[in-house]
C-alpha cells in the first residue's frame, strides 16, 4: 500500500525540490499570516517553478477572505485548497477547485461528523487541537479516537515525525499524512536529513 505524503509549511525552492526528489506526493504554501511558515506570491511563484510534473501544490488558507484567495489563485498555479479555520462547506467550494478540510480533532464525536459535514471535501486532515493555533504544532492527539475502517477519504496530521510516523499508520490505518514541524531545523526551513528518514519510515507500507 502506497502512503501519500504531503511536506507542508515549504517556504525555499531548494526544499520543495529535495521534497519531490524523495517521492512526496504533494507540498504546501502557507498563506496564512500568523503563521512562521507564510509565504506571499512572490515565494510561492519560484516554489512551483522549480517542481517537477505530478507533485501537487497544495494551498493553506485560514479564515481567509475569499477575494484574496482568488487573488492569490489567479497569480500562483495552486491544484488543492486546505482550509484550516473555521470555513463552512459552502465558502470551501466556491473556488471550483479540490478541497480539503483541516479539523482539529478534540473528542471522537469530531471526526465522522467532519467527514460528513464536508462529504464533498476531497479529503478531511485530522490535526492535533492546541488552543489559539492553526496546525504546525508538533503535538500528536489520541490516535485511537480514530474508529477502524473510518469511511471516506481522510489524512493523518499533528505532530508526525520519523520515529512515529510508522506507528501512526499501524495503529490509525492512514493512507495518506501531512508533516511540517517534524521535518524542521527551525519553523520554515526543512531538514533534508529529517524528511529523508519520514519517507524512508512510511516506504515500509
Amino acid at each position: 500500500m502506497k502512503i501519500h505524503t504531503k511536506i507542508c509549511g515549504i517556504t525555499r525552492p531548494e526544499d520543495a525540490i529535495i521534497a519531490a526528489q524523495l517521492g512526496a506526493d504533494a507540498i504546501g504554501l502557507v498563506f496564512f499570516a500568523g503563521s512562521k511558515r507564510c509565504v506571499n506570491i512572490a515565494q510561492a511563484q519560484e516554489i512551483v517553478c522549480v517542481l517537477p510534473p505530478f507533485v501537487s501544490v497544495v494551498a493553506l488558507f485560514v479564515n481567509e477572505t475569499a477575494e484574496r484567495i482568488h487573488n492569490i489563485l489567479t497569480q500562483v498555479p495552486i491544484d488543492i485548497l486546505q482550509f484550516h479555520g473555521d470555513e463552512s462547506p459552502e465558502f470551501c467550494r466556491q473556488f471550483h477547485r479540490p478541497y480539503l478540510k483541516a479539523i482539529r480533532v478534540q473528542q471522537p464525536d469530531d471526526i465522522q461528523a467532519a467527514l460528513s459535514h464536508f462529504a464533498d471535501a476531497r479529503a478531511v486532515l485530522f490535526d492535533a487541537f492546541v488552543n489559539g493555533t492553526y496546525g504546525g504544532t508538533g503535538h500528536t492527539f489520541d490516535w485511537t479516537m480514530l474508529p477502524e475502517n473510518l469511511q471516506g477519504h481522510w489524512i493523518l496530521s499533528g505532530g508526525l515525525h520519523a520515529d512515529n510516523v510508522a506507528d501512526a499508520i499501524r495503529t490509525t490505518g492512514a493512507c495518506a499524512v501531512d508533516v511540517s514541524s517534524g521535518v524542521e531545523l527551525t519553523a520554515g526551513i526543512k531538514s533534508p536529513e529529517k524528511m529523508a528518514a519520514f519517507m524512508h519510515a512510511i516506504s515500509h507500507f
